[in-house]
């Protein structure tokens, strides 16, 4: 059961009407890094999730998401009180009223006229919230490394939103939801560690052979470093196809049948080697049969 407070979880102090800044705001609303996604990952993970103390965990986390989602809503209905009204009203002439929502190098126009100075699930190019945000796996020492990456994204969204605004209640607010996210990472890093062992993920243990070798893929200069060696790693130097000591090829066993149906398939559609008919390049580039 969900009960509204009327009240926000952090109070939301707007010095003035900024419509630009409301767009970027967006991103945290209805962005792939924002507040409804988290609400959605957490929220959809709690619902299936057996064990009692994680579950708790991620309903309560993703309750206090919607309460962040509301507080990035309120910023952003203020920032854009002023537009909404005028808009709405049009008290100004048609070329003022252009300038004043395209003006100062923003990009509002798209949430000003098509969403009426509201707070529509986009982020801040207007792109629709999408539910293909959300990458739970239904494992949790995987969906809990997820959530702390995604907390992480969040946090450093958070740290480019707050360096473009001068407002300081602004500042503060997103201060707040910020410091929040940190806070998020240190419960899902204990829960994840509350899991022993956690890695690697799910049931099986993987092929011993290849779990400790280092690839040597990218030709230059290496960088060698705890990545790739100390400890158990291998580094292989200069790895030739296949590692596995076959032969490198791709085969399937097929029935009879197949065979006689692929054999004609590949007979029907063979290339000759030796053809070089006159193409539409040859006679764009000017060219004629036998010239």
């Amino acid at each position: 059961m969900f009960v509204h407070n009327k009240r926000l979880q952090y109070t939301v102090r707007v010095g003035a009407p900024n419509p630009g800044l409301a767009n970027l705001l967006l991103e945290q609303f209805g962005g792939p890094q924002g507040e409804l996604g988290a609400a959605m990952r957490y929220f959809t993970q709690a619902v299936s999730e057996d064990d009692p103390g994680r579950k708790d965990l991620l309903f309560d986390i993703a309750t206090e998401e919607l309460s962040h989602l509301e507080i990035i809503g309120s910023i952003v209905a203020m920032l854009n009180k002023g537009a909404k009204g005028h808009l709405a009203e049009a008290v100004e002439q048609e070329a003022e009223l252009y300038r004043s929502l395209t003006g100062a190098g923003n990009d509002s126009h798209i949430t000003q006229v098509l969403y009426g100075a509201g707070t529509p699930l986009t982020n801040s190019a207007g792109v629709p919230w999408s539910a293909a945000y959300i990458d739970t796996i239904g494992e949790p020492t995987a969906d809990l490394r997820s959530n702390i990456a995604a907390e992480a994204r969040a946090k450093i969204v958070y740290e480019r939103l707050i360096n473009v605004t001068e407002d300081a209640g602004i500042k503060d607010a997103l201060g707040f939801l910020m410091t929040r996210e940190i806070a998020h990472q240190k419960s899902f890093e204990k829960a994840l560690h509350a899991i022993q062992p956690n890695f690697p993920q799910g049931k099986l243990p993987g092929d011993p052979e290849f779990a400790s070798v280092y690839f040597n893929l990218s030709k230059g200069e290496d960088a060698r470093g705890p990545w790739n060696e100390g400890g158990d790693w291998e580094f292989v130097e200069d790895p030739q196809p296949a590692v596995d000591g076959g032969d490198g090829t791709a085969t399937v066993t097929v029935t009879e049948a197949d065979v006689q149906v692929l054999q004609a398939m590949a007979s029907r559609t063979a290339s000759d080697p030796s053809a070089d008919p006159t193409t539409g390049a040859d006679l764009g580039a000017g060219k004629a049969n036998g010239a």
